[in-house]
């Protein structure tokens, strides 16, 4: 008796009829040496099926709040750098407005081409774009 069998331990089975002949049917082809090994290979297969079938259930809760993790971050990440564009913005809009003389029509005028480029362009207005519109090309 082989190392491997000495700890095996026997017990009775009921299958139906089908299920022992596909047993019979299918052993040698899992290259198994016996309907006996087919049947333990397949008891560990189903039960790393099952094993598999909870970690799928529990995957999404972990998925969730592993993303939940990375969306706060990069939120609280684009807030801070939106809070310093603003205050640049101000910054610059400040300098230009003490030195500009610009009557309320134009500023008017200004901020509806200036939000329908931004929606054209998705955000995406260059430099470029403007100083060629100021200089009316």
């Amino acid at each position: 008796m082989s190392e491997e069998n000495k700890n095996k331990k026997k017990f009775p089975l009921w299958i139906y009829p089908e299920t022992r002949k596909l047993v019979a049917d299918w052993y040698r082809r899992d290259n198994c040496q016996s309907q006996s090994e087919f049947i333990e290979k397949a008891i560990r297969f189903y039960c790393g099926y099952i094993s598999a079938e909870e970690g799928v259930r529990f995957l999404p809760a972990a998925i969730t709040s592993a993303m939940t993790g990375m969306v706060d971050s990069l939120e609280n990440r684009m807030a801070r750098l939106i809070f310093k564009l603003a205050v640049e913005m101000s910054m610059m809009m400040n300098i230009l407005a003490s030195t500009a003389d610009v009557d309320e029509d134009t500023l008017r005028r200004l901020r509806g081409k200036c939000v329908s480029d931004v929606k054209k362009s998705v955000g995406a207005v260059t430099f470029e774009d403007v100083a060629k519109f100021q200089r009316g090309e």
